[in-house]
């Protein structure tokens, strides 16, 4: 029985780490700031295409056949 406990305490600690430590996309890093900056997202298509909005900047993300576009419009006052 310890053993199986060892087991599975092992694997779930070798989940944990390898999903925690990974690195973040250009995508997630935008739509993060976006979040933190309290921006009105919207989603289309399963996530094919995101459109985020705050009062002075506006990004879109565009993904198409793997390949990621990303575009980002600051309006100066």
């Amino acid at each position: 029985m310890k053993k199986y406990i060892y087991i599975a305490s092992l694997i779930f600690l070798i989940g944990f780490i390898t999903t925690s430590c990974r690195e973040k996309t250009p995508e997630e890093k935008i739509i993060e700031q976006m979040e933190n900056q309290g921006a009105e997202i919207k989603v289309k298509d399963d996530g094919e295409k995101i459109k985020m909005e705050t009062e002075d900047t506006k990004v879109k993300i565009k993904k198409d056949d793997g390949e990621t576009d990303i575009k980002i419009k600051q309006e100066e006052k």
